[in-house]
């Protein structure tokens, strides 16, 4: 079986080649990079999840965040078409505790996990991010 280079266009591919996503991802590092994500994708429904930020292991300094990703991941599955999805890391611990960082200031984070939907009041926070549930529910509604 020969694997296609994953740039290349698949979509005259046959039927057994995997689907392309339907939405995009992007991965982004801090409130300014949070925010010039946000201003590139305007006018498209954007969804975000907020973590605490991974060190060289790929591991979250927030143990609620490690448990709630793959819960987040499979929601993903229920995202609509043309949809976009941020995955923001908020920083390391002492930057996320200082009361007056930006996450907390101007997109009133409270916690992490947090999952939005860009622009509206709906999001969930911390332990609710860990219940498919409720993540499906948020990633389903238009």
């Amino acid at each position: 079986m020969e694997l296609l280079p994953a740039a290349q266009d698949t979509s005259s591919c046959p039927r057994h080649a995997l689907p392309m996503a339907r939405y995009e991802e992007v991965s982004v590092y801090g409130y300014e990079e949070f925010m010039q994500a946000v201003e590139q994708h305007s006018g498209k429904t954007i969804f975000a999840y907020f973590s605490g930020s991974k060190d060289a292991e790929g591991k979250s300094w927030c143990p609620d965040c490690v448990q709630a990703e793959p819960v987040v991941r499979e929601g993903l599955k229920h995202v609509g078409e043309g949809c976009v999805f941020i995955y923001c890391q908020v920083g390391e611990k002492p930057y996320w505790k200082e009361p007056n960082n930006d996450f907390r200031k101007k997109l009133k984070l409270t916690a992490v996990p947090t999952l939005l939907k860009y622009g509206t009041p709906q999001k969930l926070v911390e332990s609710e991010c860990l219940q498919a549930n409720l993540v499906e529910m948020l990633f389903s509604e238009d």
